[in-house]
């Protein structure tokens, strides 16, 4: 082994930064490996046609946690973000449904369909936030682990209380969200289909499941735990893509004194004496570190990465079921024009260009997409979310020209992508000009990312942008195993950082900061002896 350092972090990713950020800061010695050309992970900005560029895979911002905005001085390495005006555009076959956009304007949204449903809106709102609320709040907090004797009792009473202490109402409401599929749970507040749609999207967001899947409730609450510029549950565009992020990351780094590799590709953790003690490059070259976090998702790691003679038998067994695969097909498209609805006519840019456009009319349409891709390997009429973020950044493509991000459901991880990608992406085109009548003739380039392309790219096993499934069976203390639900892998200096442990997937930057706050506990003699207790 030719260098050495305190840390080295497998993988360029927001979280892989996050947590290299607050290793070097406490003043360890650490380099990050990332596998691509460029840093970032699944969150960077590139240009896929001459003069357009785009987010390439993960394409909108909310999770991101203001603690790490904060910590790492985000905003002096560049990171802003532009509120959307609406958050999201429904079109349906006839009509159409716009989600916020200021007090009162949602409910008359709803009223157009139903006034009990307008009525029970504000309700619902708030019932969700009280939940949403017990989600920020653990976000950054290691989860118990199970046998880890006094630490991990103190983790569970601190982290049980707030739910303890929630009133019946939100009790019932929080165990309705765990265990109940989309449509059961929205059937409880909602009589109209078009309200209950619009609500219903985020569950199946990277989540390979129909909205009447047992558990699908879940998803929908995790993509509403978010705020940007401290307005809860809100979305919206990062400036410059979301490669913006990253990069601000990388130069708040860099000023700590991390060492970022690029074309770094890390191919196996090195382990001596059931402790990690570096890393072999894809090239040959060996790294040394007494502490290893990898920024992969749990399969790669774990099934690639280390060698399954250096894991017991019920470890190997429990990885090698763990669930990956999203569902997800990922698109950006160079246009010439805006998108004109046939129920919202206009190419002139309006607000429903700037929010979240989405192709999912109806619950049925929903179940019956996902039930396409079980039977037939991907959805006939898909699940396409358009955002355009071209409309308040005209850095990303020429004047008079937009860049468009379509992120779609359901589309089966294990089909032939190689012999279908094409057709399946003229398939999406169609499914928004069945919409938008002039969008097949405005398409100038694309660039197409199918579930085996996001494996090959990104390294998302399955092409799950979660970096794990994200059922009851995956989460907190069980994600991505119980008994390692703390970060900790069962090489001892190996550590989890990515997305494919607490609070999951989402750019949030969560799974870096309490991935190294661990780490720095496990460096410090009173966290060692904490943690024998």
């Amino acid at each position: 082994m030719t260098k050495r350092y305190d840390a080295i972090i497998i993988g360029g990713g927001h979280n892989g930064l996050t947590c290299a950020f607050y290793l070097a800061r406490a003043g360890l010695k650490v380099r990050v490996l990332e596998r691509r050309h460029i840093v970032g992970g699944a969150a960077v900005t590139e240009e896929f046609h001459p003069g357009f560029r785009n987010s390439t895979a993960s394409y909108t911002v909310s999770l991101l946690r203001p603690k790490v905005i904060a910590d790492m001085k985000l905003a002096e390495h560049g990171y802003r973000v532009i509120e959307r005006t609406i958050s999201n555009f429904f079109p349906f076959p006839d009509t159409y449904l716009k989600l916020g956009g200021g007090p009162g304007r949602t409910e008359a949204e709803f009223a157009r369909f139903s006034q009990n449903d307008a009525a029970a809106y504000p309700q619902y709102d708030a019932a969700l936030e009280k939940v949403a609320k017990v989600l920020r709040d653990i976000a950054l907090e290691c989860p118990p682990n199970v046998g880890g004797g006094l630490p991990a009792l103190f983790a569970a009473a601190k982290q049980g209380w707030p739910l303890a202490n929630m009133d019946i109402a939100a009790q019932r409401d929080l165990l309705d969200i765990f265990t109940k599929s989309a449509r059961d749970f929205l059937d409880g507040w909602f009589e109209d289909d078009h309200v209950k749609s619009a609500f219903a999207f985020d569950a199946v967001v990277g989540n390979y499941a129909g909205v009447s899947t047992p558990g699908s409730a879940y998803v929908l609450l995790h993509h509403v735990f978010g705020e940007v510029n401290g307005k809860l549950g809100a979305w919206g565009h990062a400036v410059g893509g979301m490669g913006a992020i990253t990069q601000a990351m990388a130069r708040a780094c860099e000023l700590q004194g991390v060492e970022i590799s690029l074309e770094a590709p890390v191919a196996k953790v090195l382990v001596d004496g059931s402790r990690a003690v570096g890393v072999r490059l894809e090239g040959g070259e060996e790294i040394a570190a007494p502490i290893v976090a990898a920024n992969v998702g749990p399969a790669l790691l774990y099934r690639q990465l280390v060698d399954s003679s250096d894991l017991d038998a019920d470890f190997n067994r429990r990885i090698k079921g763990y669930k990956t695969g999203s569902g997800t097909f990922r698109m950006n498209v160079a246009l010439s024009e805006l998108p004109d609805f046939a129920v919202l006519p206009g190419k002139a840019q309006a607000e429903h260009h700037t929010a979240g456009i989405i192709i999912a009319p109806g619950m049925d349409y929903m179940d019956q997409a996902f039930i396409d891709a079980q039977q037939h390997g991907w959805s006939r009429k898909p699940i396409v979310e358009i955002k355009i973020p071209s409309t308040v950044d005209d850095s990303l493509a020429p004047p008079g020209q937009h860049v468009a991000s379509l992120f779609c459901q359901q589309f089966d991880p294990n089909a032939d992508w190689d012999a279908h990608r094409e057709d399946v992406a003229d398939l999406i085109i169609d499914t928004v000009t069945d919409h938008a009548p002039n969008f097949k003739a405005s398409v100038i380039a694309r660039q197409i990312h199918s579930p085996l392309d996001l494996e090959r790219k990104f390294g998302l096993i399955g092409g799950d942008i979660f970096h794990g499934t994200m059922g009851l069976d995956q989460l907190w203390a069980a994600r991505p195993v119980l008994g390692h639900g703390d970060y900790r892998a069962p090489i001892k200096g190996l550590y989890m950082c990515g997305s494919g442990t607490h609070p999951g997937g989402g750019v949030t930057g969560a799974p870096g900061h309490n991935a190294a706050h661990e780490i720095l506990a496990d460096r410090s003699l009173i966290g060692r002896l904490w943690r024998r207790a």
